[in-house]
């Protein structure tokens, strides 16, 4: 390998984006797999596990890794596109290894791994050199003191009959995009995944949940107690929580909507209550809507808001009070990047494409798909017969109900069919 740094640790590759020797991005990092026999040795680091289109975790040898540097990883390009699946013998650093409790003979030092640092050995082979322990805090201390020590130096490292924290894989996982932090826990373990389930606060799990596949909101969920589940659908988008709980048994459905709060509970019912892969069940009941006196400057500052979808932030629905949906009478879209061309203190009102067609909760898949396409938009409004807002279908709400089940587990296409090599456990 050129140039390539003396150390590396695991927990920084992370998200790291993988190229071949064009330049050309195939994926990015998400983990790194090693053979831990034991505790004296430094174990070898077989490869990396990537990312590449479509979601798809697979298999980078070491010796296809041409060079790591700041911020980047260069490969040969001969890459298997197979999905990756763990073998008996190997070991995830980040999914395994951080949060484990280990111990410093030497010092007596007990805590838990925080990273784990690998380098290349004379024989050009990559091992896991050292660890970075992290001393639980004591008293106001909100982090206790750090140690990184070789590896032959810790205690514990190869035990896996204790229950293991979560912590330090968390905080790996708050820095990811929920998408991708959705599939490294669609990949972990079950006993892993349900300890970094309980570690995760409300709203970032209700983030991952709305990524995942049916079959793991719904194990997830199941496992989680009634009252904070309750509260994991609060934090949802409406929609997201109204197909989630459709998958539900009718009882445990019932019971979790009792245990939300009224509001939240009546917009998942209301979505709900439509037929399935209708405007009304896909979409989105809290659009940006405002009141007729508001001002471009107002609208601006509303879509600003970096929770909104893209899709979402592209406009805002002008309706007369209430502003909750259903909405008092809808009066009409205002575009953003129309809005962007008006004066701050004008009003939105005078700025509205009134004259559009809107879809109704009852139109079908189809026909909410030839709305959009035929105007160019990335959302449309849904109002009822007396012209009341309902909420708005955005792209990406029709392409979740349009794309076939188990889109997210699907294979690479052809592209990934072309590249070929051959996984080994030894190198090369």
């Amino acid at each position: 390998m050129s140039s390539s740094p003396v150390r590396v640790y695991a927990a920084r590759l992370v998200g790291l984006p993988i190229f071949d020797p064009q330049g050309d991005q195939v994926g990015k990092v998400r983990d790194v797999v090693a053979a831990v026999r034991s505790e004296t040795s430094q174990p070898r680091v077989l490869g990396l596990v990537g990312e590449v289109f479509g979601r798809r975790r697979i298999f980078v040898p070491m010796t296809r890794v041409t060079n790591i540097d700041a911020g980047q990883v260069y490969t040969t390009g001969l890459l298997n596109m197979r999905r990756f699946e763990q073998r008996t013998t190997e070991t995830l650093v980040i999914g395994q290894m951080l949060d484990r409790t280990v111990t410093i003979p030497g010092s007596g030092v007990t805590g838990t791994v925080y990273d784990v640092a690998m380098e290349q050995a004379r024989n050009r082979d990559w091992v896991l050199s050292r660890v970075a322990v992290q001393e639980p805090g004591k008293g106001l201390r909100r982090r206790g003191q750090t140690h990184v020590v070789e590896w032959r130096d810790v205690e514990g490292l190869t035990r896996r009959d204790e229950a293991q924290g979560a912590t330090h894989l968390v905080h790996a996982l708050n820095e990811m995009k929920p998408a991708d932090a959705a599939n490294m826990i669609h990949e972990l373990p079950p006993e892993r995944r349900s300890a970094v389930v309980s570690a995760l606060d409300d709203e970032r799990l209700a983030d991952v949940l709305e990524e995942l596949p049916e079959e793991d909101q719904v194990e997830i969920l199941s496992h989680l107690e009634e009252e904070r589940a309750a509260d994991v659908l609060e934090e949802m988008s409406p929609d997201d929580a109204a197909d989630l709980i459709a998958e539900l048994p009718p009882e445990t459905a019932t019971a979790l909507l009792d245990l939300m709060e009224p509001e939240e509970a009546e917009d998942v019912r209301r979505l709900m209550s439509y037929v399935q892969d209708t405007a009304g069940a896909m979409m989105t009941p809290e659009p940006v809507i405002l009141g007729p006196d508001a001002t471009v400057a107002d609208a601006l500052a509303h879509v600003r808001n970096p929770d909104l979808t893209p899709s979402l932030a592209s406009q805002v629905y002008v309706c007369r009070q209430p502003l909750e949906t259903p909405t008092g009478k809808f009066l009409g879209v205002g575009h953003i990047q129309r809005l962007l061309r008006e004066m701050p203190s004008s009003l939105v009102a005078g700025a509205l494409d009134d004259g559009s067609e809107t879809l109704r909760p009852e139109m079908t898949i189809d026909e909410v798909a030839a709305h959009l396409a035929t105007y160019n938009l990335v959302a449309a409004p849904v109002v009822d017969e007396a012209g009341h807002l309902l909420g708005a279908v955005t792209v990406d709400d029709l392409l979740d109900h349009m794309l076939p089940e188990g889109w997210r587990d699907r294979s690479l296409g052809r592209r990934s069919q072309q590249l070929r090599s051959q996984r080994e456990v030894g190198g090369g």
